[in-house]
This record gives structure tokens, C-alpha cells and sequence, in this order.
């Protein structure tokens, strides 16, 4: 039966249950939700990075931007097609989040770049968890989350070419904050 609130229709792809169907786009809600943070986090980054490298580094996140707004497109559309309305207003994404904002405002390419290898960790991983429940249930929206996650691992290693020294260690190493990644790299 559908929600009062029309978030899910009475309907999912054929061959799945209608529980299943809606469990799958329930997880892929959360995958939406920090794909649109990060999103959001890498064009404020964009517009704060300053100092060396600056040209390369802006630069270096548009396509990034735009790749991780298709996948927010691909996501919603897997949601629709499985009956769940996707919610990708600001105030849902806050409510829902199990992490912070991102904590760094104008600062240099190294510290924004260490700050945000520390959300790709966040989002990879989480990525990943999602891949191992939703293959159980949807190898059509696991294929899309394995995409994703390989596309997102990229971004991430363009970013740690920058924090790699030529010994393979990362300036950022360890940190669990986006503020300690940034202030390891400075």
C-alpha cells in the first residue's frame, strides 16, 4: 500500500519485491543524500581554494562536480523507477546525515585537498556498504553503485596525487577530520 504522503507508490520493478524495492531506493536515499553534500562540499571548495596550484586545483573539480551531479541524477531517476519519490531538498539532507559539515573555508589547495580526501573516505565507503546490501537485493542499482563508487575512488586518487610524496605516503595520513587533514597537509 502507498504512503499517505505519496513517497511510494504501491509499485517497483518487475522481479522484485514490493519491500525489497522499496528497501533498495530507502538505501539509495542515503547514497543521494551524500551525493548531494558532496556535490555541494566539492563547488564550495572550488570556490575557496587559494595559493599554489590554485588554477589546476579549481579547475580539477568542475568535472568532478559535474560527474557527481549525474550520478545524483542517475540515483533519483533508479529511485523513481522502484516507486519511492527521491527527497533531494537541503533540509531532508541535513536531517538525515550522520556527518558534519565540512569544516573549511578559504584555505590552501593542499588543505582543501587533504580535507576533501577525508569526505572521499566518508562517501567511498559508504558506497561501498551500500554496494554489499543492495547486491543482495538489485544487481541493477548495485551495477549503478559499483560505477559510481570506481568514478568516485578516481576523483579521490586525482586529489591524493597532490598529498602523495614520492615514497607513497600521504601528507593527510590518519587524520579523521576534515580540519586535522587540512592542518597535517598545511
Amino acid at each position: 500500500m502507498a504512503a499517505k504522503n505519496g513517497s511510494k507508490a504501491g509499485f517497483t520493478v518487475p522481479g522484485l519485491s514490493l519491500e525489497d524495492g522499496h528497501k533498495v531506493a530507502n538505501i539509495l536515499q542515503d547514497r543521494l543524500h551524500a551525493l548531494n553534500d558532496l556535490q555541494l562540499t566539492l563547488k564550495h571548495a572550488h570556490w575557496n581554494v587559494v595559493g599554489r596550484d590554485f588554477i589546476g586545483v579549481h579547475e580539477m573539480l568542475d568535472p568532478q562536480i559535474e560527474l557527481v551531479r549525474a550520478m545524483i541524477d542517475e540515483t533519483a531517476e533508479r529511485m523513481a523507477t522502484m516507486g519511492v519519490a527521491p527527497n533531494g531538498l537541503a533540509g531532508a539532507l541535513v536531517k538525515a546525515r550522520d556527518w558534519d559539515d565540512y569544516d573549511i573555508g578559504r584555505a590552501t589547495t593542499t588543505e582543501h585537498l587533504a580535507a576533501l580526501d577525508v569526505v572521499y573516505n566518508g562517501v567511498v565507503s559508504s558506497h561501498r556498504e551500500a554496494i554489499e546490501t543492495v547486491g543482495e537485493l538489485d544487481p541493477i542499482a548495485e551495477d549503478m553503485l559499483i560505477s559510481q563508487t570506481g568514478q568516485l575512488e578516481l576523483f579521490q586518487w586525482f586529489m591524493r596525487s597532490h598529498l602523495e610524496s614520492v615514497d607513497g605516503q600521504l601528507s593527510d595520513a590518519g587524520a579523521k577530520t576534515e580540519k586535522e587533514a587540512a592542518a597535517k597537509a598545511k
